[in-house]
């Protein structure tokens, strides 16, 4: 058991975490700053996954992405907009800006129950209908089951099939894999999922899905971000992080960055190796920053 923690010599310690994170929450008032807000902004996978999304109500929340630069010339363009596979499209048409991406969950997102041919070939469409960024889920009912090689092929077809769809359209597509930390349960896990998915090649792995009752924590994030730096040390790839789920402070964003920058570095602080996926932070740091209530979105 753990036998990728052992390869990258890496063991939680929750003891050492919980101080770091005291450490970092005394000292969150130091970051807010409107250089920094800004930065989070810039980081955001601004999300729509609801039961009732539309072709018209996602137009209508790409409108709101693409009237920022308009309302608040001097803020950066959010990283992407997250929507379901189905709608992708609509993003990729309506954007403002090429600098926002069109991202797309996929493998039968939240909970990845099906079959694996269904689960590529959702991935195929959703780079064939535009989409810029795949997040997949991690099988948690192979890696629960301990199967980490079903786990493991499940990520690597997915991968196979979004880099050659991209590849025959002459683009290339990030992949993201949500592992699902409230799931995981011990910080263990949550190492030994986090290499899994880093061996198998994603560009970034994200914590939770949003639709289950424990979401992004900071327990979850220092591992995860722990995890990459020991993948780092060993490998030289710089895989990036994404925390979502109950993201909808600036103090949270401030949390989750501040855990990125002193255990990855500042190196990590930008759209290429870090996100936020969101739907209702985007207000509040829009809030902050103009020390006045916002809403946009």
């Amino acid at each position: 058991m753990y036998e990728l923690l052992d390869k990258y010599g890496y063991r939680p310690n929750e003891e050492a975490m919980g101080r770091s994170l005291e450490m970092m929450a005394a000292n969150l008032e130091a970051m807010n700053t409107p250089e920094v807000l800004k930065n989070c902004f810039s980081l955001m996978d601004v999300t729509t996954l609801a039961t009732n999304d539309t072709e018209k109500s996602v137009k209508a929340f790409v409108a709101k992405v693409n009237s920022v630069k308009t309302l608040f010339p001097d803020y950066p363009c959010p990283a992407s907009v997250c929507v379901y596979p189905n709608l992708v499209n609509v993003v990729a048409s309506d954007r403002k800006d090429p600098e926002l991406h069109a991202t797309a969950v996929s493998s039968c997102f939240p909970s990845a129950q099906s079959f694996l041919e269904v689960k590529v070939r959702e991935c195929e469409l959703a780079v064939e209908n535009g989409a810029d960024e795949i997040d997949i889920v991690l099988a948690l009912n192979a890696f629960l089951a301990g199967d980490y090689e079903r786990a493991r092929k499940e990520i690597r077809e997915m991968k196979a099939a979004i880099d050659s769809k991209a590849a025959s359209l002459g683009r290339k597509v990030v992949l993201k894999v949500i592992l699902e930390t409230g799931l995981l349960v011990t910080p263990e896990a949550i190492a030994e999922a986090s290499f899994l998915a880093m061996e198998e090649g994603a560009d970034f792995i994200k914590t939770s899905t949003g639709k289950v009752s424990i979401n992004a924590t900071p327990v979850a994030a220092y591992v995860m971000c722990e995890s990459i730096a020991k993948f780092y040390e060993k490998t030289g790839r710089m895989v990036g992080f994404k925390a979502a789920g109950g993201i909808s402070t600036a103090k949270d964003a401030l949390s989750y960055y501040g855990i990125v920058k002193s255990i990855l570095g500042n190196k990590w602080l930008d759209k290429e190796h870090f996100r936020f996926g969101v739907s209702r932070l985007a207000n509040a740091l829009m809030s902050a920053i103009e020390q006045k209530t916002v809403s946009v979105f």
